[in-house]
């Protein structure tokens, strides 16, 4: 496993994170997500990911008994604050400091854990102040229950905005968690040259786009049995934008491109991402350990630039590249 900062800080992450969104606590049973983590851990990754949200807190449980006995100071554990949880009731989401100051005491409950090395607004919150959002944070900070600060899904502008109100309350926010994927590009025009600036890492989500670029579905073909794309709990709707048979059909283009390079079309996907040097992780998945142990093999890969335009060659048009599709990612009310 190779290890890379996370932004201006002196904070080291594995390139690749183990994140249980859509997995632990709901799709995949408990012992099986405990597997995997245990997967994760052999092979060497240290960073883990998950939200209050994932799956209304459950998600924060599994991975916490499953770390349960691990030395806590070798490991980096992140988790986020901004959506619904529990009865979802009027103050059981978004980035007030009434939810947050409850939110990170939660989280840590179910972690079991005093701290976490990295607390992330989930979302932009349209309804709450920025300067109460980040006083919260600081006040998390002072008092050794958060580490770091970041955001997921900011555009550029928000960023920035968070990054002088975090240096107004000397904190760090070193990070985003953005999309990000050979066919999902948005944040390569705007968010990524902002980052820079500012010394904020992307700590990337789906970097095989919901399973799309491992080639396992293929145009005018049924759909795998348990695959991402056949399952109602949510996993179906976060894949349909890429599922018809354009989009498919290049992907299978890249297949000889991974050969090259002795890689399978999943591993090829995790390693493109971690090309881009804002990048300081991918996040990965799993249902199974197996999936772990494939996926991991993705650290340290360099893809020479002549694959890395004839990727660009094969994908063409079907890429998104409108920046615009990171300020659709944050509701504009809560209700929203």
């Amino acid at each position: 496993m190779e290890f890379r900062y996370l932004g201006n800080s002196g904070f080291k992450i594995s390139e690749i994170t183990y994140g249980n969104w859509l997995t632990h606590g709901s799709q995949v049973e408990n012992d099986t997500a405990k597997a995997c983590v245990s997967a994760a851990l052999d092979a060497g990754i240290t960073t883990f990911d998950t939200a209050d949200v994932y799956a209304n807190t459950a998600a924060e449980t599994v991975l916490g008994e499953a770390l349960k006995g691990q030395r806590r100071q070798s490991l980096e554990i992140f988790t986020k604050v901004f959506g619904p949880t529990g009865p979802k009731g009027h103050n059981d989401l978004g980035l007030s400091r009434k939810h947050i100051m409850e939110s990170i005491d939660g989280s840590l409950s179910r972690l079991q854990t005093d701290y976490v090395d990295l607390y992330q607004a989930h979302r932009f919150d349209y309804e709450t102040p920025l300067e109460e959002t980040f006083q919260a944070f600081a006040d998390i900070v002072r008092q050794g229950k958060a580490l770091y600060i970041g955001v997921s899904e900011w555009t550029a502008d928000q960023l920035r905005a968070g990054h002088a109100l975090a240096k107004e309350h000397k904190i760090q926010l070193i990070s985003n968690q953005p999309q990000y994927s050979a066919l999902w590009r948005v944040i390569e025009a705007e968010v990524v040259p902002t980052s820079k600036e500012l010394g904020i890492s992307q700590v990337v989500w789906s970097p095989i786009a919901q399973g799309v670029l491992t080639g396992k579905y293929r145009p005018g073909a049924e759909l795998p049995a348990g695959s991402r794309a056949t399952d109602e709990k949510g996993g179906a709707n976060m894949i349909k934008r890429f599922m018809n048979d354009d989009v498919l059909g290049r992907v299978q283009k890249l297949a000889p491109i991974a050969e090259e390079l002795g890689l399978s079309l999943a591993q090829l996907a995790v390693a493109w991402v971690l090309q881009n040097e804002n990048v300081a992780t991918a996040i990965i998945g799993a249902s199974r350990p197996e999936q772990v142990h494939e996926n991991v093999k993705a650290a340290g890969v360099t893809i020479p630039a002549e694959l890395l335009a004839r990727i660009d060659e094969a994908l063409g048009d079907i890429i998104e590249r409108d920046p615009a599709k990171t300020l659709e990612s944050s509701p504009k009310t809560r209700e929203g």
